[in-house]
């Protein structure tokens, strides 16, 4: 074997051996690019889940905020139904005239007149438009006076020295508890709902 047999076989050798290394090389380039276009994907995959759950999140948001505004809506129209109802109600309570006033006004002054029994004087107070009439009912009772006036839409305060008690038997006071007893029947009644 001749020298140059020798550095022919080395030479094949070392193309060989750089033939299978690049080789190795670009199997091992292959699986690198493979495996970051796999990342690659995974974080496009993922960077897209966040979106779409981003873009449902903020619908879901806005769905939700549309709803509550709906519903604030509905509530406020209710709320002004119900004082255009109650406010129609006091109306027609100041509007009141005649026996019916005055049969209401002196119920409501006998109701009260029963936490005053012995008192020497009893003050009574009405609306302003009412003094003819409490004044005409005070007649029938010894020791009542009227007093003045008080903003309500009719009926009276009454109360004496003789008590620490003050009675409100207003038209007024009357109307809030009937409406706070009956709200939910006046409510189901306006709005067509079911109790």
């Amino acid at each position: 074997m001749s020298l140059e047999t020798v550095v022919e076989d080395i030479r094949d050798e070392a193309r060989e051996r750089a033939k299978e290394i690049r080789a190795d090389a670009d199997e091992r380039a292959d699986e690198i690019v493979a495996e970051a276009e796999a990342d690659a994907d995974d974080i496009i995959a993922d960077a897209e889940a966040e979106v779409t759950a981003e873009i449902d999140q903020e619908r879901e948001q806005q769905l939700s905020s549309a709803e509550l505004e709906a519903k604030q809506m509905r509530l406020e129209a209710r709320r002004d139904a119900l004082q255009s109802v109650r406010s129609a109600v006091e109306d027609r309570i100041v509007a009141l005239d005649g026996d019916e006033r005055e049969e209401l006004t002196r119920e409501l002054l006998d109701a009260a007149s029963t936490e005053f029994d012995g008192a020497d004087t009893v003050r009574v107070f009405g609306r302003a438009d009412d003094e003819a009439l409490i004044s005409e009912i005070l007649d029938d009772y010894d020791g009542y006076e009227y007093a003045g006036e008080y903003d309500c839409l009719g009926g009276v305060v009454v109360e004496s020295d003789a008590s620490r008690i003050r009675v409100n038997n207003t038209f007024d006071s009357i109307l809030a508890d009937a409406w706070e007893n009956n709200l939910k029947a006046i409510s189901a009644r306006l709005f067509d709902e079911e109790q």
